[in-house]
This record gives C-alpha cells, structure tokens and sequence, in this order.
C-alpha cells in the first residue's frame, strides 16, 4: 500500500475511531490533514470571539514547510497511535 493509500485508509479509521480524541489530538489531525492536502496555510488568523478557528489557524501554522509526505505520515502515525494500532 503506497501513501496516499495509507493517508487515505487513516481518514477513514479517523472517522470510526472508539473513543473522541482529545482537542490537542484532535487539531494535530486537523493540522496535519490540511498541511498534506492544502499545503501551507494561507489567509489571515482569525481574530476576535472566533476562538475555534484561531485554533486551528495556529495549529496549521505550526506546519508550514512540512511536505505533504511527511504530513501524511505524521497522520497515519498519529491515527494507528489513537486507534492503539
């Protein structure tokens, strides 16, 4: 199974998994997902009330300048580590 397989069978695993990951587990998936299909982040942060989305801001920037391929495999790690895999 090449990467992209792999990346896309951990999204699936993601959506099933037995217990809620917590916040910090859950904007690490988040990150790294949008680090390996989008890229560096881009646009402004969010400001004011917008608290969940100056999060996820932050935890994308923390990315910038990790591959797609490093990206994906920080997923599939971190999905098989929650899954206890």
């Amino acid at each position: 199974m090449d990467l992209k397989e792999q990346f896309e069978a951990a999204i699936a695993k993601a959506k099933s998994l037995a217990t809620k990951p917590s916040n910090d587990d859950l904007l690490a998936l988040y990150s790294l997902y949008k680090q390996a299909t989008d890229g560096d982040v881009k646009g402004e942060r969010p400001s004011g009330f917008d608290f969940v989305g100056a999060a996820k801001f932050d935890a994308w920037e923390k990315r910038r300048g990790m591959s797609a391929e490093q990206a994906m495999q920080a997923y599939v790690a971190l999905v098989d580590r929650l899954a206890g895999s």
